[in-house]
């Protein structure tokens, strides 16, 4: 029987994604809460990597294997199609070179999903509107000095960076949620806008 355990909204979406016994890697996977699912009701076989010592400590305590190191440099240890899903969750905006880091996920594994936050959310456009000052919102609650999210994209231009880098974009999923923790809803008309997130999955042409 799976466990009912309840997980983050737009992780649930991902988990929906995986196949029942997939090899999975999750860069920047933070305390493990979406490997620990996948393995306890889809019996992935799992593997992590975070930077955070802390983090790492807690997925080591819940029972996940997951090393402590920079996603950047550990993804270049696996082979060819090693994995069959390489999921990189809420950290795309805080990576220096997320082109070279898609390709490698995407040499690495099968399929790729990834997500992020859209900074065109028609809140963040008219509180800078209105303002005149860097956004903060219940999904960026950082100052424009301390904030860890060091790329702006939307979904827009993750579409762009698609076409321009050559992957397939397999399925996208626009969500809006006041706390992503216990809701959210999915977003089809004028995502660009409405959305505060976007998961996508993807695969080489």
């Amino acid at each position: 029987m799976r466990s009912q355990e309840t997980i983050r909204f737009d992780l649930s979406i991902i988990e929906s994604w995986i196949d029942d016994g997939a090899k999975v890697l999750g860069l920047g996977c933070g305390d493990g809460e979406l490997l620990h699912a996948l393995k306890h009701r889809k019996k992935v076989v799992e593997t992590g990597i975070e930077q955070d010592e802390a983090l790492v400590a807690r997925c080591i305590e819940r029972g996940l294997s997951v090393i402590q190191g920079d996603i950047n440099t550990e993804v270049k240890d696996y082979p060819d199609g090693f994995f069959d899903y390489v999921i990189c969750s809420q950290t795309l905006q805080q990576v220096y070179t997320p082109d070279y880091l898609i390709s490698e996920m995407l040499r690495i594994g099968k399929k790729v999903v990834v997500s992020f936050p859209n900074f065109c959310h028609w809140r963040i456009r008219l509180q800078m509107l209105v303002s005149g000052h860097a956004p903060k919102t219940r999904e960026l609650p950082y100052e424009w000095y301390d904030t860890p999210n060091i790329r702006v994209l939307s979904l827009k231009d993750f579409r762009v960076f698609a076409r321009q880098m050559g992957f397939a974009i397999v399925k996208e999923v626009a969500i809006r949620s006041r706390d992503i923790r216990t809701s959210g809803q999915r977003v089809f008309l004028f995502s660009n806008l409405r959305a505060t997130y976007g998961i996508c999955l993807i695969s080489r042409k």
